[in-house]
Parts: C-alpha cells; sequence; structure tokens
C-alpha cells in the first residue's frame, strides 16, 4: 500500500496542479478573466439566483388557446369532410369548449355524424333531435393536449433563454399549467419578458386585398379569408392598415430550420431557410403568384408584405420591415426557437438583487474559514505531523472542488455553499479513520512501515463503504430533488469524490515519501 510506481506519483501530481491552474482564475475579476488568452483557463464558478441576483419569473400557459386551436382545426376539418359528401349545413363554429355544425337535412344527420366521428378519436359527437352535432375533446385527449403544450412551452423557453446566453437558468414546470424561470446574473429582463411574452407563431398567406383606409374594411371577412391588421403599415392618420388575406397557411414556421439577422441596403432584415416539405411548398406558392403579395404573420400581425417579383425556388428568404438591429437579432432568435404552442402570462416577478447575494457569499466565506481553521487545528493537536500533512491534503481538496465547479460549470447556490463547508469536515474523516488503524497496529507491536501499511489496507474498505452511502444519498438528492436542493447535491457529491481522492491518494503519497526519507523507529502519532 505504501509503494507508489512513477506514474501513480506523476497521476497524483498532474490532477492536483490540473486543478489548481482550472482553479485560479477564481482569483480574478471577471473582466481579467475574459482577457486571459484563449488557451489558458478562463471559467469561473457560476452563482446562483440566490448569491448574485437576477429574475425571478412565474409564467402560465394559457391552455384554454390550446384547446380552441384545436377546436378550430375540428372546425376546418368538418367543413371539408361537408362540403366533400355535398351534405348541406349551418352554424358551424364554436360554442364553449365543443364545435357545433346544424345538418340542414334530417336525412342527413346520422351520415354526417359517422363523417364527424371518424375525424378524430379524441373527441364525442353528440348529435340532437334538431339535427345539430356537437363535437367535444375527450378528458383524456384533453388532458394528453394540455401536457404536450406545457412541456413543449417549457422546451421552447429553454431555448429562447439559452440564445440570450444567460447562464445557468432554472427553467421547470410548477403546478399544472405554469413555468418557474430563474434567471441569474440577468442584466435586461424586460428584453427577457419581451421575448417570452411572443408566442412567435410565423405562417405565410397570401394577400387578397390591402384596405389602407381601415374605414373601409369590410366588418367581416369572406369564406376562406381573414382581416388581419398590419404591424408596420398605417394610413395617412397613422392607423395600422387592414389587410384581407386567404386564411390557407402557405408554409408555416414549423418548416423553418434557420434564421438569422443580417443587412440587406443598409438595413436590419432577418433571413430564413427552410426544410425541403417548406421550401417545395413556398415555391410551388411563389411560382403560381407571381406579381401577388404573400403576407407574413407572427403573432396574429403582418410583419412584412412582399411582391412576389419572381419565382422563390431555393427555400430561403428575407423579412424586411422596420427594424432596429435588436429587433432584427430578437426575431431571429424567436424564430430559430420555434414557436409556443400557446400564449404565456407572466404571473408573478421578482428582481433579486445582489446584496443578499454579496451577504451570503461572505458569511459563506466566513463559515468556510472558520470551518478549514478549527478541523487543521484538530488535526494538527491530535495527530502532530500526520494531522499537517492531512490538512495540506484539506487544502488539496479544497481547490480540486473549485476547480470542479469551475470546468463543469455549475451554479453555486447557498446551499451549495452549505455542501462545500460541510465536506471540509466531511474531508478530514478518511484521514481519521487510517490514523486511528496506525495506531491501534502500533500499539499492537508493529513496525512503523507495517503499522502504516496495515493501518491503510485495512481502513480503505470502511472509507469506501461511507462515502459511496453518502454519494448515493447525494445522487438521489440531486434526481429527486430541484433548485436549492440540486446545488446542495451537487457540491456534496464532488466533494466526496475529491476527498477520496485526496485521503487514499494524496495523504498516503506524502506519509509514503516521507517515511521513505526518514527511516524512523517511532512514530510521532
Amino acid at each position: 500500500m505504501l509503494y507508489f510506481a512513477k506514474w501513480k506519483i506523476s497521476l497524483i501530481l498532474a490532477v492536483c496542479l490540473f486543478g489548481i491552474v482550472l482553479a485560479a482564475p477564481n482569483l480574478l475579476t471577471s473582466q481579467m478573466a475574459e482577457s486571459l488568452p484563449d488557451w489558458m483557463p478562463k471559467k469561473q464558478i457560476s452563482l446562483g439566483l440566490d448569491l448574485q441576483g437576477g429574475s425571478h419569473l412565474l409564467l402560465e400557459v394559457e391552455v384554454a388557446e390550446v384547446l380552441k386551436e384545436r377546436l378550430e382545426s375540428t372546425v376546418d376539418a368538418i367543413r371539408t369532410v361537408l362540403r366533400d359528401e355535398k351534405i348541406g349545413y349551418r352554424g358551424l363554429g364554436i360554442d364553449g369548449d365543443s364545435a357545433v355544425v346544424t345538418i340542414r337535412t334530417p336525412a342527413d344527420v346520422d351520415k354526417a355524424r359517422q363523417l364527424v366521428r371518424a375525424l378524430d378519436s379524441g373527441t364525442e359527437t353528440v348529435s340532437t333531435d334538431e339535427g345539430q352535432i356537437r363535437v367535444t375533446l375527450t378528458e383524456v385527449a384533453r388532458r394528453e393536449r394540455v401536457t404536450s403544450a406545457i412541456d413543449q412551452s417549457i422546451e421552447i423557453v429553454r431555448r429562447r433563454i439559452d440564445e440570450t446566453g444567460v447562464r445557468e437558468p432554472t427553467i421547470q414546470r410548477q403546478g399544472e399549467e405554469r413555468i418557474l424561470v430563474q434567471l441569474p446574473g440577468l442584466d435586461d429582463p424586460e428584453r427577457i419578458k419581451r421575448l417570452l411574452g411572443k408566442t412567435a407563431k410565423m405562417t405565410f398567406h397570401l394577400v387578397q386585398n390591402s384596405y389602407y383606409n381601415p374605414e373601409d374594411a369590410p366588418k367581416k371577412a369572406p369564406a376562406g379569408t381573414m382581416l388581419v391588421l398590419s404591424a408596420e403599415q398605417t394610413d395617412s392618420a397613422g392607423r395600422p392598415i387592414k389587410m384581407l388575406l386567404k386564411k390557407r397557411v402557405v408554409v408555416s414556421g414549423e418548416n423553418l430550420t434557420d434564421s438569422q439577422p443580417t443587412f440587406s441596403e443598409s438595413r436590419p432584415v432577418v433571413s430564413f431557410d427552410f426544410d425541403s416539405l417548406g421550401a417545395k411548398k413556398f415555391g410551388k406558392a411563389t411560382q403560381e403568384n407571381v406579381n401577388r403579395q404573400i403576407a407574413i404573420l407572427l403573432d396574429g400581425k403582418v410583419i412584412s408584405a412582399p411582391r412576389i417579383n419572381e419565382p422563390i425556388l431555393g427555400g430561403s428568404g428575407v423579412i424586411s420591415g422596420s427594424f432596429t438591429t435588436q429587433e432584427a437579432r430578437d426575431l431571429a432568435l424567436l424564430l430559430r426557437a420555434g414557436a409556443l404552442p400557446a400564449p404565456l402570462t407572466i404571473l408573478e416577478e421578482r428582481t433579486v438583487g445582489p446584496g443578499m447575494g454579496a451577504d451570503a457569499i461572505a458569511a459563506g466565506k466566513i463559515a468556510s474559514i472558520i470551518g478549514m481553521i478549527g478541523v487543521i487545528i484538530f488535526m494538527v493537536v491530535t495527530y502532530s505531523l500526520f494531522g499537517v500533512l492531512a490538512d495540506i491534503a484539506l487544502i488539496a481538496n479544497i481547490v480540486l472542488i473549485i476547480a470542479a465547479l469551475s470546468f463543469l460549470q455549475a451554479t453555486l447556490t447557498l446551499p451549495g455553499i452549505a455542501g462545500i463547508v460541510l465536506t471540509i469536515g466531511m474531508a478530514v474523516d478518511a484521514n481519521v479513520l487510517v490514523f486511528e488503524r496506525i495506531r491501534e497496529e502500533l500499539r499492537a507491536g508493529r513496525t512503523p512501515i507495517s503499522a502504516i501499511d496495515a493501518g491503510y489496507k485495512r481502513a480503505i474498505t470502511t472509507i469506501i463503504d461511507a462515502n459511496v452511502t453518502t454519494l448515493i444519498a447525494a445522487v438521489l438528492l440531486f434526481e429527486f430533488g430541484s433548485g436549492p436542493i440540486r446545488g446542495f447535491a451537487v457540491t456534496l457529491a464532488i466533494g466526496i469524490l475529491s476527498s477520496l481522492f485526496t485521503a487514499t491518494m494524496l495523504t498516503r503519497l506524502m506519509v509514503a515519501g516521507w517515511l521513505r526519507n526518514k527511516r524512523l523507529q517511532t512514530l510521532p502519532l
């Protein structure tokens, strides 16, 4: 147990040196660390919301809009199937949480009901004596739709926030229809709120007509069309114009593969690319409608309505408008991240100032220093020179923890600091077990070398068992916990692994080297 091959010695020293190099940037300011050459490590520990401040948002997914959209698609499907079968109807639309239609001829009611029932297995169909058919979503279909919308919303929120460069955000489901978002170190919360407040549902529609005077627009759009306000064009009085668009979607944002902010004629624009299916649809539509306008809708408003001068067959295009550079960048971000399945409402917003974080960091530093000094004094008083070697390993252990947190970019929270303080106390446990075992072997009459070798050999199983059980607890805390609990689990797990290394490898190497040089007949233990 006291013999170390040269490669083992080199590996232990390399790990310690690597830890020092990775931990060193934390002694610098953020600006100084960023100015380091690219080949040098510059990652620093990421501080959580409770330490460096930031924004706390509680969002609610408007699931009613998701269910309404599902009913609208059901209405369109009913319209299509009844027209194909030449069944007369009236009053087709949405009534509360159901899609309703009245069949004109009583003899066609049964056939219509069967056709409607076959459209969607997730609906229940009921008919009345007056020929009205009512279609309602089943409870299972409703629950599945809501769950899918929440999961999709969380993923889209995560993509949008990741695109802004916010490090280590916390994004998780809370309750049935809510999403918790915590953004540490956020310096522009209003921009994030704007990004999250947009559904970013983009569709392309052919323009039927433009009404530059909103008063001349029809009160109700003809069948197959819709009236939409323009987000950028206004009439002479400064009022947004209304545009009459074909209801049929030429191509949607779901077919986008990329979008980037760029410049055209010194003006900010957004370029986009379609996938193969989207490129085919877009190419066909522009080929068949040269010299017509095509409107680009974003969240129900026309953001651009360019004229098709020639077929666009390459699967790419440009969205132009009165964008600022930041607006073009944000629009490209929203399109890349994808559309939310439903609007999000901000129920709660809290801004956490860095003052509390500074106090917490200072208190954590004081607790860590006091704990470390106490442990160092105890080890020196109790185990003399062996205690000094254990204290050196303890310092190396702290350096390795800081290095691991920096390298992994794990978020350090206040509970995480508690985990580090706990690790300081636990880090010397293995050494205490070994040293006490060595004392027992010396009392049994063994020589110093034999006692140390037996002490490490017989204590190693106990050390591994004790640390593995604690590591299992840390893994379970991380798996089933959330937020601060996970922060505690991460630092605890890293501390356990690093203390195992320093106790069983580093301290043993130092003891073996010291004993080999001194050749003592008695041990100062």
